[in-house]
């Protein structure tokens, strides 16, 4: 399927050089989703980890409940699959 772009206000076709630089954008675009999906996926993780970094603050005691789920909050980068992550409950 050809596809078009607007040049000064009128569709022109793709030539077949602009057709195969498209292509391998995204191509290139396709082989990063793994990769933007892992990084959403850490974005939350260490959201998640600030919200419970004063529950391990010298002056008070943390539970072994609060350091196992702070550790699977560190560990779920270890999971195989980011679109499909096994979130630890919360305390």
């Amino acid at each position: 399927m050809a596809r078009f772009h607007k040049i000064d206000g009128e569709l022109v076709a793709y030539t077949s050089g602009e057709e195969t630089a498209r292509d391998a954008e995204e191509a290139a675009w396709d082989a990063g989703a793994t990769d933007r999906a892992w990084a959403k996926v850490r974005a939350k993780r260490n959201r998640l980890l600030a919200a419970t970094d004063w529950q391990a603050m010298s002056d008070l005691t943390i539970t072994n409940e609060q350091k196992v789920y702070r550790q699977a909050l560190r560990d779920v980068p270890s999971q195989s699959d980011p679109l499909n992550i096994t979130w630890p409950t919360a305390i």
